[in-house]
């Protein structure tokens, strides 16, 4: 079969950075290939040369045979090229037949909209696509499931021939997973071509045909998924064998640093208690709803609680909102490391001080150059790839900002450390490297804890594992070598309470 999209020796060079190095991709027509590297190897800045987000510098682009110019979002669209980004670009208050036809609504004349034919044309894509979702619905009313189908929708409302997904499962539950891989091979029948990048390599195993591998802005190499092995794929991907998935260190627990009791807030956080020692690693596993974010959100004062307490190392602390939590000395690693854990607009240094701001004196002589000091050894220490210490934190790749994110909570000295999701949307290299992190913590007499939705992850990496069921823990367990995955779901689904 021919190739359908080819992007051919395409050059991309930002001040500082040769971001492209003369890349190769090549896609068929009808078949899901697979776009791979760790953060940092060029994929996304291919794929916003494709949709028109940034012009290339050198290179050519050809779509069934035929040289194609894209030099705007404009361009691409005209070309019938879609792409749904991890983020979602989709606006809360209006309809999904408004999301679906935004900026391309449907004319009774030059002057007025065609709503009936809006969404009655809005509800034959829905429908189509076996989605039960109705046009007329708020997309603030529904599930992030349900919003990532209507940007599917949009898509197809163009009559996409080239659809890019780009880390599509990483907010979905396994049942709805599932839903967008029928989707997937749905699309495929018709002739569709998807680019589809993901971290998770079980699922390019499961979906997709060939796969294009890129590490430092470079082409690797392009296989058929079926002809390889995640043992392969990760050996090209990082440039090395990665001899363990989770590299768990063992550490004597010390004495308790934080006690939870009968924490309530919301309708998600019934009646919590837990706790963990210095130099353990608390699991938090259950499924989406359970109360596992706010559960942390609660105890670090980003929400509200109606009653319990906090201590940390026995002293009984009053957490009313972050600062109180920073002061009592507790660090949170936010799920949403873009929109909680980073201010996108200021510097990686910035970044990196902002929970230790007296460290560098008083906000009337503050020392800049300790912090290029400090900010440049935690630069080396975790490897984080800029140009800059000045370089701007919206500019990083997604495992360098979690870097970032986790060189503000080193810095701040925090006895207790709240991971939440730590590892997703980074790439299997960077996976190791946060796990390395976690285990210096560990190692220094730090407790944490640390929620993930990956289950490997929470039996690879923790001590013990608490499991949570529609606000509430329903067990907690010693990860002693029995504890199985299949246990943790039978709690996970409201299993039997209990406390080990």
């Amino acid at each position: 079969m021919a190739e359908f999209l080819e992007m051919r020796n395409i050059v991309k060079k930002f001040p500082g950075v040769l971001a492209l190095d003369h890349v190769n991709l090549k896609v068929k027509k009808g078949e899901v290939h697979a776009l791979l590297g760790e953060n940092g190897a060029g994929k996304s800045t291919l794929m916003k040369i494709l949709s028109g987000a940034y012009q290339k510098d050198e290179g050519e682009i050809l779509i069934d045979g035929q040289p194609v110019e894209i030099n705007s979002a404009q361009d691409s669209q005209k070309l019938n090229i879609s792409i749904i980004y991890q983020e979602l670009n989709l606006t809360e208050q209006l309809t999904v037949a408004e999301n679906i036809f935004m900026g391309r609504q449907i004319m009774k004349n030059p002057a007025m909209v065609n709503w009936k034919a809006m969404y009655e044309e809005s509800q034959k894509i829905l429908d189509d696509l076996g989605i039960a979702i109705d046009s007329h619905t708020l997309v603030r009313d529904l599930g992030v499931a349900h919003k990532q189908m209507v940007e599917v929708a949009k898509a197809l409302s163009i009559n996409s021939r080239i659809l890019v997904m780009d880390e599509p499962t990483a907010p979905l539950t396994n049942r709805e997973i599932e839903t967008l891989f029928s989707t997937i091979r749905m699309l495929k029948s018709r002739g569709v071509s998807i680019i589809y990048i993901s971290h998770r390599l079980e699922e390019v195993m499961e979906v997709c045909d060939r796969c294009t591998i890129m590490r430092d802005g470079q082409n690797v190499t392009e296989m058929n998924v079926a002809d390889t092995n995640l043992d392969e794929i990760i050996k090209y991907m990082v440039g090395r064998e990665l001899k363990e998935k989770f590299p768990k260190i063992h550490v004597e627990p010390g004495a308790e640093r934080l006690r939870v009791e009968n924490i309530n807030a919301g309708k998600q956080v019934k009646n919590i208690s837990l706790s963990a020692r210095g130099g353990e690693i608390l699991g938090i596993a259950g499924l989406v709803g359970a109360g596992r974010t706010e559960t942390a959100r609660a105890i670090f004062g980003m929400d509200r609680k109606e009653s319990g307490e906090i201590y940390v190392d026995g002293e009984k602390v009053e957490i009313n909102q972050p600062l109180d939590a920073i002061k009592a000395g507790i660090g949170f690693v936010t799920e949403d490391r873009k929109g909680e854990g980073l201010v996108l607009t200021m510097p990686i240094s910035q970044n990196i001080t902002l929970a230790s701001l007296e460290k560098l004196g008083s906000s009337v002589s503050m020392s800049l150059g300790k912090e290029k000091e400090i900010v440049q050894d935690y630069i080396g220490k975790l490897n984080i790839k800029t140009p800059s210490y000045l370089q701007l934190a919206r500019n990083l790749s997604g495992g360098n900002q979690q870097k970032v994110v986790l060189a503000k909570w080193l810095l701040s000295n925090s006895r207790v450390i709240i991971f939440d999701e730590p590892t997703r949307g980074i790439d299997v290299g960077a996976k190791i490297e946060v796990y390395n992190i976690i285990n210096s913590l560990v190692e220094a007499g730090v407790a944490v804890i640390m929620i993930s939705s990956e289950l490997p992850e929470v039996l690879g990496m923790s001590d013990r594992v608490a499991v949570m069921h529609q606000g509430e823990i329903t067990g907690v367990f010693d990860n002693d070598g029995t504890l199985t995955q299949e246990k943790i779901l039978y709690y996970a689904t409201g299993g039997d309470k209990h406390t080990a």
